[in-house]
């Protein structure tokens, strides 16, 4: 195999060395402005092959014509010698001259060793012009000679390559060529420098001189140079004629033969790694061939201008042209592309035009005969300058195989019922674009969204219907955001979309704003109308990341913060969202090593009977007192422990320690505990509660467990059994939050619930003109009543509220009204005292209040005032800076250039005064009021409640 190769080589040295270059040709002058070498440093191509480079690849029509492998589509043997020779450059380099080095090795003598007579004459001129004197007839002898002999080294050399040449012949002439000419040399600068002619110095430099320029020719001869060292200074002993002298030449020696050993067994290895490299390629060059030979691969290469700069000679017969024509054609010539042209990147020509990588693309051949399918790979190719030069990659054949591989790719790479691009395919162009080889091509934009509403959508209309509704938002999406970037679905109801290049944020919110617009619009599902809304969070690359998770983790940041700013909205990602993210695992690591060390505490809030105004039974509500932030709100932590699933392991400590404290308690008096609907969920929720009621030694009538709506969403089945187990056990069920989720009263004739919670969303304001939260209420005592279900009115915090849902009917009252939620310990002071309650509060509802330092323009009757906003709800404010205002007096404020509202003064006291707005403000999903709201997207409130 390697003497073919190098016979190919030898009888076409095109093949080696170059290629003929036609007009459209390899990467010469012509098309690059540089000389025909290599296009690029090797690199890894996708198709499996690599190291192919263009001046190897292109077309060579200098070689004898071969009609075996024209005839059976593969290329010519030296075309693939070549395209081997690259393939392992960086294993072995150059096979010949692979070849070439070892067998030299073999010889005593290099070819260019007649060079050390020209050296040892160079020396001995310098000498005398030093010394400027003539040496002794005898030095003269002896550098004569040593001139001499090493110059018929010249012929020496070609004696020993002489075809069967004997062994001893071989070592008479390299010891008459090498060691003797070094030992003359020697002997002739130490009698000179015996002389006194020479400097020592001089001397012992030109031996040192001569013996590394011999042994730099020498190279791994291991035998010629160590008898050259020791021949270089055998000269200068032999003129010294001490012992110390021979001593020293014959240790030297001693160490120069170690050292040879030494490099001898070092040279075996190599010998045998350089054969084992030799192997690969005589196995590799086999490979190529019958893989072309077999027709199911090929290769190609393009210049920078997409042209054919080398192609496999099947492909030609495939698509009936001949190969010569294709030569310098346009690579996309080969395929028709009309197809596949609407799949946008996956298209042949998009890669071609974003010069980025891609790898099995399903492309269809241009043929008329039939139809046949290839898979492209390619990768684009760059020079030493990071210039882009062309493409090269390898194709196989598909034909047999287009439809399994078309719905296997379709799965792995598109969403089965959006038809949108899938996790893995978004992941893909992510990596593609932040991994491009210039850093200019590495910007890009991702936004992340989410659905509003469309958990209600599924669980209320069923899944069916929640599938037809994410297709039209796929189609609403794709439309709106169409050639600017790639829509994916990443899972669920959240979709991503990635954007190439460096997009201005006034594009991108707007592109935000018109994405938000368009879903939000409402939809027809199987006859109903269905209204939903959107939330998007954007990050941008390399601003806020640089590597396909940090821009997904920050997106997802922003998506968060949109929701939390009341949902509808976009979020650009900003450092303190991180901040944030953090702060959040720190909760969720302290709040469960909290749960853990029993650090939290259940606080009871008494439920008085409306009827015989005395406390019938205590709510559990968990409390937290944190290490360092101290007291935390349950609306902080509880739903950290929902999200993280500890509210499983929170819910079963509460009511085994509700249980515990309500064993000490009077046996009228009742203990509600909330339960959450994943731990509702858990089919060990009857045995969490009987093991606690045996272990308290309590009634379970005494205990009342509090559930909400959402329980409902789940299957229905294992909910009607959850309901049978409990009532088994004999607890009371309690329906939570009533109205506030997803109401429906067909539940209510199945669940066994003893009573009907009203949510203080509906008892605050109730008592407002024209607030209509009164007619609720009395529709929901109403109903308990009719189904023999007690009612509980939540969150009742002064007196008109409480005078309100006692004339509606309401069976239970539960509130600051009465009294705060009490310590376990309060709670036994509190039950001791007596079990009468008494009302204790303000008169009638207030709207919150929000403090905030506001600059407005106040008009009456045409003169405007300046004024000063201290406090503000959405149904009056306090302004400072107009003195001894008349009660009754209107005015008109501007709040903002867009937002002016008429109000009567209400009091004045100095500068002081109170109105009252004629129409109430609107409250923002966040709390903040509309008109306040600065109007940025990304804007935190400006107002804060008041205590």
């Amino acid at each position: 195999m390697r003497t073919a190769i190098n016979r190919a080589d030898g009888e076409n040295p095109s093949a080696a060395n170059g290629i003929a270059k036609p007009d459209s040709g390899a990467y010469g002058s012509d098309a690059l402005g540089q000389p025909d070498q290599e296009a690029a440093p090797p690199a890894t191509s996708t198709s499996g092959f690599t190291n192919i480079t263009s001046d190897n690849l292109a077309d060579d029509h200098s070689g004898p014509p071969l009609e075996t492998d024209e005839r059976r589509g593969a290329a010519p043997d030296h075309e693939k010698r070549n395209l081997v020779k690259r393939v392992h450059a960086t294993a072995g380099g150059n096979a010949a001259r692979t070849d070439a080095a070892s067998d030299e090795k073999q010889y005593f003598m290099p070819q260019g060793w007649g060079l050390m007579g020209l050296f040892m004459l160079v020396a001995v001129v310098l000498a005398g012009l030093v010394a400027l004197t003539m040496p002794s007839s005898t030095v003269l002898i002896s550098g004569a000679g040593a001139v001499a002999l090493a110059g018929l080294g010249r012929y020496s050399q070609k004696l020993e390559r002489r075809e069967g040449a004997p062994f001893l012949l071989r070592i008479f002439l390299m010891v008459l060529s090498v060691p003797m000419p070094m030992f003359l040399f020697g002997l002739t600068m130490a009698l000179w420098a015996l002389a006194g002619n020479v400097n020592w110095y001089w001397a012992v430099g030109s031996i040192v001189a001569l013996n590394i320029a011999g042994t730099t020719l020498l190279k791994d001869r291991l035998v010629s140079s160590f008898c050259l060292s020791v021949a270089a200074w055998s000269g200068l002993v032999v003129v010294d004629g001490t012992g110390e002298a021979f001593t020293a030449l014959a240790a030297g020696s001693l160490v120069l033969l170690v050292i040879t050993r030494y490099q001898r067994r070092k040279g075996i290895v190599i010998l045998k790694e350089e054969e084992a490299r030799e192997r690969i390629r005589n196995r590799a060059e086999d490979i190529l061939r019958d893989y072309e030979e077999t027709g199911q691969g090929w290769f190609w290469e393009s210049d920078r201008r997409g042209r054919i700069t080398y192609l496999t000679t099947g492909v030609a017969q495939t698509i009936g042209q001949e190969k010569s024509a294709l030569i310098g054609r346009p690579f996309g010539e080969l395929f028709d592309l009309g197809d596949i042209n609407r799949e946008s990147e996956r298209t042949l020509t998009f890669q071609l035009s974003a010069r980025s990588a891609f790898k099995e693309l399903a492309v269809r051949a241009a043929s008329s005969a039939e139809e046949r399918w290839w898979s492209v790979s390619g990768r684009p190719i760059y020079d030493n300058f990071g210039n882009f030069v062309g493409f090269r990659g390898s194709g196989t054949d598909l034909t047999e195989k287009r439809r399994s591989q078309q719905n296997e790719s379709r799965l792995a790479h598109f969403d089965s019922l959006t038809g949108l691009a899938n996790r893995f395919q978004m992941s893909q162009t992510m990596e593609k674009i932040l991994s491009a080889p210039q850093e200019m091509h590495r910007e890009c934009s991702v936004m992340l969204l989410d659905l509003d509403r469309f958990k209600h959508v599924n669980d209320t209309l069923g899944h069916p219907a929640g599938d037809a509704l994410l297709k039209q938002v796929a189609q609403r999406l794709n439309r709106t955001v169409g050639k600017a970037g790639r829509v994916g679905r990443i899972g669920g109801d959240e979709f991503q979309v990635i954007l190439a290049g460096r997009a201005d944020r006034t594009q991108l919110a707007q592109l935000s704003k018109d994405v938000i617009h368009s879903l939000s619009q409402p939809y027809s599902i199987d006859g109903q109308r269905v209204v939903i809304g959107a939330s998007v969070g954007i990050a941008v690359s390399p601003d806020n990341g640089v590597s396909d998770e940090a821009l997904i983790r920050n997106a997802d940041l922003a998506l968060y913060a949109a929701k939390d700013g009341g949902r509808g909205r976009h979020h650009f990602y900003a450092d303190d969202l991180h901040s944030a993210a953090e702060e959040r695992t720190k909760l969720e690591n302290d709040l469960r090593d909290a749960i853990a060390a029993g650090d939290l505490e259940l606080y009871y809030q008494p439920q008085v009977n409306t009827k015989t105004e005395q406390i019938s039974g205590f709510e559990a509500l968990v409390r937290w007192k944190h290490a360092t932030q101290g007291w935390l709100s349950p609306e902080k932590f509880i739903p950290v422990a929902e999200d993280t699933g500890l509210i499983t392991a929170l819910g079963e400590w509460a009511i085994r320690t509700a249980c515990h404290d309500l064993a000490r308690w009077p046996d009228n008096l009742r203990c509600a505990v909330n339960v959450s609907p994943l731990q509702f969920a858990n089919p060990n929720l009857p045995t969490v509660v009987t093991n606690a009621i045996a272990q308290a030694g309590i009634a379970p009538g005494r205990l009342e467990l509090e559930i909400t709506e959402s329980v409902f969403l789940n299957d229905s089945d294992n909910t009607d059994a959850m309901f049978a187990s409990l009532k088994r056990i004999g607890v009371r069920l309690a329906l939570d939050d009533f109205g506030t989720g997803y109401s429906s009263l067909g539940y209510l004739k199945t669940a066994p619930f003893d009573k009907i919670k009203i949510d203080k969303s509906f008892i605050s304001g109730a008592t407002e003109p024209g607030n209509r939260n009164g007619a609720i209420i009395a529709a929901i005592t109403s109903l308990a009543e009719a189904l023999d279900m007690d009612t509980t009115a939540e969150g009742v915090e002064t007196l008109d509220e409480l005078e309100l849902v006692n004339s509606l009917g309401c069976s239970h009252v539960q509130g600051y009204i009465y009294a705060r939620p009490l310590s376990a310990q309060a709670t036994l002071t509190r039950i001791g005292e007596g079990l009468d309650a008494h009302a204790v509060g303000p008169k009638s509802h207030r709207a919150p209040r929000y403090t905030t330092l506001r600059k407005v323009s106040v008009e009456h009757e045409g003169t405007s005032y300046q004024g000063t906003i201290r406090n503000i709800s959405v149904t009056g404010a306090r302004i400072e800076g107009l003195w001894n205002v008349p009660e009754g007096t209107r005015f008109t404020i501007a709040l903002s250039s867009a937002d002016v509202i008429t109000c009567i003064a209400r009091w004045s006291k100095n500068e002081k005064m109170g109105v009252e707005f004629d129409h109430p403000l609107e409250l923002a999903n966040n709390g903040t009021i509309v008109a306040l709201d600065i109007g940025e997207t990304n804007a935190k409130p400006v107002m804060r409640r008041s205590a």
